[in-house]
């Protein structure tokens, strides 16, 4: 048991019967009545954001979430095959859990949220960003970078990613996973 003093960002609750995690919290003490702290909850089964209000010091259950280390192998028809990196424990997991699937490559690390009691995983996230080789890309035209155009790109694990005129096939790019842009072109 935790109080709302016990408050920050990342911090696993259970609440209305379901897990969530605290996206975002302000403790707020008005000028008449009791203090209370607003926050936005994101549930962890779902990925839905909502905003809830709790009285100060009200009491509230901790859910034990543990970050694990994993390695992706392959996806078929049952889902995406997972490894852990010490234990060499395999973990299927649906693509509704992974919160950037399209940038997944073999061997790729990942951390994978799991609910400790239960030992069902919550969710995957990837590094903040990956790094891809363009398979295929329109060649940019001389002269065409008096502005910031972008065009698309396909890279290795069959993602489409906007990228400058000036990336041509075989570079090596940095993509950001939380958003699916381009970030930079990685030097050799």
């Amino acid at each position: 048991m935790a109080t709302t003093a016990d408050f920050k960002n990342g911090l696993c609750i259970e609440f209305n019967g379901d897990l969530y995690s605290i996206v975002e919290f302000q403790h707020v003490k008005p000028g008449k009545g009791a203090a209370f702290v607003r926050t936005k909850l994101r549930n962890l089964k779902t990925g839905k954001v909502i905003p809830n209000t709790f009285s100060a010091g009200v009491k509230i259950d901790l859910a034990r979430v543990e970050r694990r280390p994993y390695q992706f192998l392959y996806n078929d028809d049952n889902g995406y095959h997972f490894m852990h990196t010490e234990t060499f424990e395999q973990l299927s997991i649906e693509e509704a859990l992974i919160n950037a699937p399209q940038f997944l490559k073999e061997g790729q690390g990942v951390e994978i949220l799991i609910h400790a009691e239960t030992e069902t995983p919550l969710s995957c996230d990837l590094p903040p960003f990956v790094e891809l080789t363009v398979t295929y890309a329109e060649p940019g035209v001389r002269g065409d970078t008096a502005t910031n155009t972008l065009k698309p790109a396909t890279v290795d694990t069959g993602a489409t990613v906007n990228v400058p005129l000036f990336i041509n096939e075989g570079e090596r790019i940095r993509v950001d996973t939380r958003t699916g842009d381009y970030s930079e072109r990685v030097k050799s």
